[in-house]
């Protein structure tokens, strides 16, 4: 690989926002290199099934549309490379993107990087983190046959990764710190059905148990109240943090360190475009995240192509 170089738009990160916005951005006719990461396909990569994307009627496995999706974007003619952005700088020709693969001027740059899965942040849970506790129920629901697992959270993830389990364990119990869950009306509506599913709602854990492996958990209600009861397996589904860890102080973020966009997905840095779970005001679904990539892409071709910038910097 050349020491530096140049192409048209690049693009950091290789979920589905990140492969959407190459594939777009090549069949435009842009010079476009997407760093995927290590494993294409972000968060998506380990959900059992995505619903609600136009085109799957029954659903689709991530570990399927992930690869299908970076099939498309190189098939479109976007360079896909399996690396990390390690820094982002400006430069007159536009942005300077070093990666663990070699060096690269961009014209304009696309984040779309995505987020993280939260961590709870109690004691126990650090020191179990795969010996009990985990962020993927969907991988490791088949070793927990017959057992009592708890999910922490009350959104989307939640309650499709409790699914999963409940086909397998004998019960799962979900922990919500909220008064009613936050997930869509169809995943409610199924947890709600299913018998080995049972919500404690506004309850916030407090302690993971257990030595060598997690053995139980110790709660309070927003009465005051304490529970510990045994369980033999924890997955944290409380929300995500956007990765922009690169980007502090080069980019307006939000509250949550989302990156702030216009209604065109510009970020307060010229040439800086931002993508799927890791900007602010994202719906966070495949749906939408597809939907990014797309516009994002359009907004970076229609800026090279001397479209201009907002007059207040945006």
């Amino acid at each position: 690989m050349d020491p530096t170089r140049e192409v048209a738009i690049l693009v950091a990160g290789g979920g589905l926002a990140g492969l959407t916005a190459g594939m777009y951005a090549a069949r435009l006719g842009r010079r476009c290199t997407v760093i995927t990461g290590h494993v294409p396909g972000g968060q998506l990569l380990n959900v059992a099934k995505i619903e609600g994307l136009p085109g799957f009627p029954e659903g689709v496995p991530g570990y399927d549309l992930c690869p299908i999706a970076q099939e498309q974007a190189t098939d479109a003619g976007a360079e896909c490379i399996a690396g990390e952005v390690t820094a982002v700088s400006p430069n007159n020709a536009g942005w300077q993107v070093s990666t663990t693969e070699g060096d690269y001027v961009a014209r304009a740059v696309v984040v779309a990087t995505g987020a993280g899965l939260k961590s709870l942040g109690v004691p126990g849970e650090a020191r179990l983190r795969d010996k009990g506790v985990g962020h993927c129920a969907s991988c490791d629901a088949p070793l927990l046959r017959g057992k009592t697992i708890a999910v922490a959270g009350g959104g989307d993830s939640a309650c499709q990764e409790g699914l999963v389990l409940a086909a397998y364990a004998a019960r799962v119990i979900l922990l919500h710190r909220g008064p009613a869950l936050t997930a869509q009306a169809v995943w409610r509506t199924r947890v709600s059905a299913q018998s080995n599913i049972a919500l404690r709602a506004s309850t916030v854990i407090e302690e993971i148990v257990g030595e060598d492996e997690v053995r139980g958990m110790r709660t309070r209600d927003t009465g005051g109240g304490v529970s510990e009861f045994a369980v033999e397996g924890v997955f944290v589904y409380i929300g995500l943090s956007p990765n922009t860890g690169l980007f502090g102080g080069m980019l307006a973020l939000d509250p949550r360190g989302a990156v702030i966009t216009d209604n065109r997905l510009r970020s307060a840095s010229r040439g800086i475009f931002a993508a799927g779970s890791v900007r602010a005001a994202s719906s966070g679904q495949a749906a939408g995240a597809a939907g990014d990539g797309a516009l994002a892409a359009l907004a970076a071709h229609e800026f090279l192509a001397g479209g201009g910038w907002p007059v207040d910097g945006r």
